[in-house]
């Protein structure tokens, strides 16, 4: 145990427990080291790169956010870990402070990378006069009709200046040869200059080998003077605004919601500024009126002598060809349960089909729902949706199943944090379309992955259901790890047949054969799996827990888990992002491992095994061991039927805690580092990614060769 870490007297003990802020942190830095690394691929380092800023973002906009509101109103509760919200503001700045200036180090020895492999980021100084030139004829074509400059003196109040967007304020002196003879100098003005989110971040240079770039803002300033006319600019400075974006709807009335969430997304705009992202060394005439106008101190500024908001350096990451500077692309297989093109209404009968993606292909999932649109025998399609694509044929199957006649339910989840329009609009498509839209359960976010398909068949009503980890999307399922499953099986689709019935509110939660459901009992069935665990362990057959989950931040898992590592269970947890356990306590988590891994897909499944006493079980879940998730969502854990499906998900996790290349271990004192593994290199993607590319590999033929007559010297 770390010199850091205090020693924990108890299980409530706050010295048991990582603040969950600083936990998330981090979990970034873990992204951040991928960006830093020197053997990764030079595009995909600059991904990221991207990556921690956009991290960075929503970190700002909702958990700094609602931290500053409590400090503000002088609450001084403590978390788990024991910090009040002030101290935890304190603690976030130092450690981010550190994150961006060693993000900005990253960001210039990539770009210098980059340069070796035919793709340059020219500053402005660089240019040659030809290069100037044809910069200033884009200037004045693309971008000086889209500028319009804010002048702080001239305009009260001031306009709002959205968040996440980048600006450059202007100080403005009056030429010398316009002030009258023997006049006092004037006092410098301050402009604000909002640049378009609609114009790209780079803009390409003439000619095709090396792809020469200039960011945006190196086009703007050598011609600010076409904006200012008489006036001398003494100054500029590149900044971006992060705004609280946390905001909460009353949402009892379900006939005004679709109007309030509307209303809250518009509101975001208004919202205080929590953060001041600066280019550095600015003029300090210009960095007070910024921190005046946003009514923030030092610790909320966060410069950077790099690229201002690296999450641009997307449009250079996902820029076609180059391929030489990226990884070998691993396109997704054929799910090895769906080898063929087979009926798939009677596949499913004979037997369940998981799917693993993005190394198998989410076309199974697509194909389920655009067969049940056109198919005669389906009668109604139920499915929830809290996240999906920007033009998801997934939206079009439901339509088009609504129009063909059938019933179609859908619930609409528009509280999904920051899809909240897009959501908005493919209810509206949706109940144009004729289908059923539910927009949720009054105070309560639907997180659960559901789809339910009722066909009927010679033998009476069918069931057919897809249950899964991920969210209805068909680009994230090429970049999100998840897990599904389809089936037919009765008590899980009877199962799922009663919980949409609670979603559009004509039953209770009156029990369940096969689910656990949040928020009513899915705390208390992880509890108890966790305790009989604990009850069924021995010194001879010692227990195991294995899970996998996204974020562990819940207090009672937390103790519970500390009880069974107690009793002797030896568990292994699989943390994508924050976790507030600490392993490796003397007397409390010895027993516990804690393992993250950051690779190329961002894992997202959430799995969980019991040994069981050597009757194990597998369970697949929506929800993450957090307590906004078993206390404020309607979520669903359910058991994985069939043993072949359960040991392969067993194998899943095994590989997870075998890997020892992208694999961090989480230390008491809550920082991680590389795991040490003995034996060759293995990297669980990579092999779940060959996995998949030898079962979609054809069976080889079978040779037959006629026995003839062995020549007379062998042996008979």
């Amino acid at each position: 145990m770390s010199d850091k870490t205090p020693p924990a007297r108890d299980l409530c003990d706050p010295a048991a427990y990582i603040n969950r802020e600083l936990s998330w942190i981090e979990f970034n830095n873990r992204v951040l080291e991928e960006g830093l690394s020197s053997s990764a691929a030079p595009l995909d380092r600059l991904k990221f790169l991207a990556i921690v800023s956009s991290n960075l973002d929503e970190f700002f906009m909702i958990r700094v956010a609602g931290l500053r509101r409590q400090a503000a109103a002088g609450l001084t509760r403590r978390d788990p870990s024991g910090l009040t919200p002030a101290e935890q503001l304190r603690e976030i700045s130092r450690r981010v402070h550190d994150t961006v200036a060693r993000q900005s180090d990253g960001v210039r020895k990539a770009l210098a990378r980059l340069q070796e492999g035919g793709i340059e980021l020219l500053p402005a100084k660089a240019l040659t006069p030809a290069q100037a030139a044809h910069l200033a004829q884009h200037f004045a074509a693309e971008v000086l009709p889209l500028l319009t400059p804010l002048s702080a003196a001239d305009l009260d109040p001031f306009p709002i200046l959205p968040g996440r967007v980048l600006n450059l304020a202007v100080l403005l002196e009056p030429e010398a040869a316009s002030a009258a003879p023997g006049a006092a100098p004037a006092a410098p003005a301050v402009a604000v200059l909002p640049i378009p989110r609609l114009l790209s971040r780079f803009i390409a240079l003439p000619g095709e080998k090396p792809l020469r770039l200039v960011a945006i803002e190196d086009a703007i300033r050598p011609n600010l003077g076409r904006l200012f006319p008489g006036m001398h600019v003494a100054a500029t400075a590149l900044f971006r605004l992060t705004r609280d974006a946390d905001v909460s709807v009353e949402d009892e009335s379900a006939r005004d919601l679709l109007i309030e969430m509307e209303e809250a997304v518009r509101a975001r705009r208004r919202r205080d500024v929590v953060r001041l992202e600066l280019s550095a060394a600015p003029d300090p005439r210009l960095k007070r009126w910024l921190l005046d106008w946003c009514r923030l101190g030092e610790e909320d500024v966060y410069e950077s002598d790099a690229l201002l908001d690296p999450s641009d350096l997307m449009e250079i990451a996902l820029r076609p060809g180059f391929d030489a500077l990226r990884e070998p692309p691993w396109p997704p297989q054929p799910p090895r349960d769906l080898p063929g093109l087979d009926d798939l209404w009677q596949t499913l009968r004979d037997r369940d089909v998981l799917l693993f993606h993005p190394y198998e292909s989410f076309d199974p999932v697509l194909r389920l729902l655009k067969e049940a649109a056109d198919d005669p025998a389906v009668l109604a399609v139920k499915q929830t949706l809290y996240r999906t694509s920007g033009d998801s044929p997934i939206i079009g199957s439901l339509a088009r199943a609504a129009e063909n006649g059938k019933q179609v339910t859908v619930l609409v989840e528009l509280k999904a944090r920051f899809d909240e329009s897009r959501n908005i609009l493919w209810a509206r498509r949706l109940e144009d379309a004729g289908c059923q839209v539910i927009y949720g359960i009054a105070g309560y976010k639907t997180h659960a992955k559901a789809l339910l398909i009722l066909r009927r068949e010679a033998k009476g009503i069918r069931r057919y259901l897809h249950l899964s980890t991920g969210n209805y999307n068909d680009r994230t399922a090429r970049l999100y790890s998840d897990i599904g499953l389809i089936t037919a099986d009765k008590d899980l689709a009877g199962d799922a047949a009663a919980f949409f019935n609670l979603l559009t509110g004509v039953s209770q939660d009156v029990g369940w054969s096969r689910f656990a459901i949040a928020p009513t009992g899915l705390r208390g069935r992880f509890i108890d799996l966790i305790e009989r665990e604990a009850q069924a362990s021995t010194p001879d057959q010692p227990g195991l827990i294995r899970a996998k989950m996204n974020s562990l931040e819940d207090p009672e898992i937390i103790r519970a888990l500390y009880r069974a590592a107690r009793a002797g269970v030896r568990v292994q947890l699989n943390v994508r992002g924050l976790c507030c356990l600490r392993p490796g306590l003397p007397g409390i988590s010895e027993n516990i491992e804690v393992v993250s891994i950051v690779d190329r897909f961002l894992e997202h499944a959430r799995v969980f095994h019991f040994r069981n006493g050597g009757h194990e079980e597998v369970y697949l879940s929506s929800a993450d061991w957090m307590g906004r998730n078993l206390d404020r969502r309607l979520e669903i854990l359910f058991p994985v039927p069939g043993e072949e499906h359960r040991r392969r998900l067993i194998g899943i996790l095994q590989a997870f805690f075998a890997d020892n290349v992208k694999a961090r271990v989480l230390q008491a004192d809550g920082s991680y580092l590389r795991a040490k593994r003995k034996g060759k290199p293995f990297r669980a993607q990579e092999h779940f990614y060959r996995e998949a590319l030898a079962a979609a590999q054809p069976p080889a033929a079978t040779e037959f060769r006629p026995l003839t007559r062995p020549a007379e010297n062998e042996a008979t």
